[in-house]
C-alpha cells in the first residue's frame, strides 16, 4: 500500500514538474494569468511577496525559470526595463508581452511642497538630482477596468502560445471579464458616497484607483524617499486641511512618517499591499478601508 502511495506521489510530482512555465513581473500578474490558463502553467513570479520592483534583483533560479518561460507578461515597472536587455539575452526563446499595451498611462503623482523653506545646499541638490521620478505611473493593476485590457492581452499571446486550446482560453477570459465588471461596480457603490474625499499613502501607488473612483491620492514620497523635517509639518498641514481620516501604508515601505503623521492628525494607519496575490480581496479592502474611514 505505501509503495503504491509513493508511486501516486511520485507520478503527480512528474506531471507537475512538466508542466510548460510561465514568467510575469508581481503577483496580482498572477492572479491575472490563472484566471485565464488556470493549472495548465506553472507560473514563475519575479518579485516575491515583501519584496520591492525598485530594489529588486531576479535570483538565479528565477532567471533558469525565464529562460524555460513560454512568456512573461511585463506590467511596464522601470525594473523590468533595466533588466530587460539580459532578460531578452538569455531568454532568446520566451516571448515578450507588454500587457499594458492599449493602456493610456498617466503621470506618477510627486507631492508637491510648496510652502516648506527651501533648504539650498549642495547635498540637498544632489539627492533631487539623484531621484528623478518624472514618468508614467506603472502601478495599472490597481484599476480593474484597466484589468480588462491586459486580461485581453493575457489572452490574445496564450492563443499565440497554445492554439490548440484557444477555446479553453476564451472561456476564462470572458468569465475573468465579467468578474472585473462586477467587481469595478462594487467598488463603485462602495466609494460613491464619498466622491472627492481624500485619504493619504506613503508611496503613490492608488493613482489609477483614484482617478476611476473620483478621490484624491495625497502622497508621503516617490519612491522609497522619507520627507524632510520641514516637509512632514507640511503633510501635518495638509492632512489637515483635507481631513484626511486614514494613512495608507504598504508592506515594501518604511512606516515612521506615516505614523507621524498620523499621530498628529489622529488618523488610522493602515496597511494595504498593492502587491498582493490576493488582488481581488485586496482592492476590495482598500475601498472599505476608504469608506470606513468617513463613517
Amino acid at each position: 500500500m505505501k509503495k503504491i502511495l509513493f508511486l501516486c506521489i511520485a507520478f503527480i510530482t512528474i506531471l507537475n514538474a512538466s508542466k510548460p512555465e510561465l514568467t510575469v513581473n508581481i503577483l496580482p500578474q498572477k492572479y491575472f494569468v490563472e484566471k485565464i490558463v488556470k493549472d495548465k502553467f506553472e507560473i514563475n513570479v519575479m518579485v516575491k511577496p515583501g519584496s520591492s520592483p525598485h530594489n529588486y534583483e531576479p535570483k538565479p533560479s528565477q532567471m533558469r525559470s525565464l529562460v524555460n518561460s513560454k512568456a512573461y507578461f511585463l506590467v511596464g515597472d522601470p525594473f523590468e526595463q533595466a533588466w530587460m536587455d539580459k532578460f531578452k539575452q538569455n531568454a532568446k526563446n520566451t516571448l515578450f508581452i507588454d500587457t499594458t499595451k492599449g493602456i493610456e498611462k498617466i503621470e506618477m503623482e510627486e507631492h508637491e511642497h510648496h510652502d516648506a523653506p527651501k533648504i539650498d545646499t549642495k547635498h540637498d541638490e544632489h539627492d533631487h538630482e539623484k531621484h528623478d521620478h518624472s514618468g508614467f505611473d506603472p502601478h495599472v493593476w490597481l484599476d480593474p477596468l484597466l484589468v480588462k485590457t491586459q486580461a485581453k492581452n493575457i489572452y490574445e499571446a496564450m492563443v499565440e502560445i497554445d492554439s490548440q486550446n484557444s477555446d479553453f482560453y476564451k472561456t476564462n477570459y470572458e468569465e475573468f471579464i465579467k468578474e472585473l465588471d462586477a467587481l469595478d461596480e462594487n467598488i463603485k457603490t462602495i466609494l460613491k458616497p464619498y466622491k472627492d474625499k481624500a485619504f493619504m499613502v506613503f508611496h503613490p501607488s492608488w493613482g489609477y484607483f483614484s482617478k476611476r473612483y473620483e478621490l484624491e491620492q495625497i502622497s508621503i514620497e516617490i519612491e522609497g524617499k522619507e520627507p524632510k523635517p520641514n516637509e512632514l509639518i507640511e503633510l501635518i498641514s495638509e492632512a489637515k486641511k483635507h481631513d484626511i481620516k486614514i494613512v495608507f501604508v504598504a508592506p515594501q515601505f518604511s512606516q515612521k512618517s506615516a505614523k507621524t503623521i498620523s499621530k498628529n492628525i489622529n488618523a488610522n494607519v493602515v496597511e494595504i499591499d498593492p502587491l498582493s496575490d490576493n488582488w481581488k480581496e485586496s482592492m476590495l479592502d482598500t475601498a472599505n478601508q476608504i469608506a470606513n474611514s468617513y463613517k
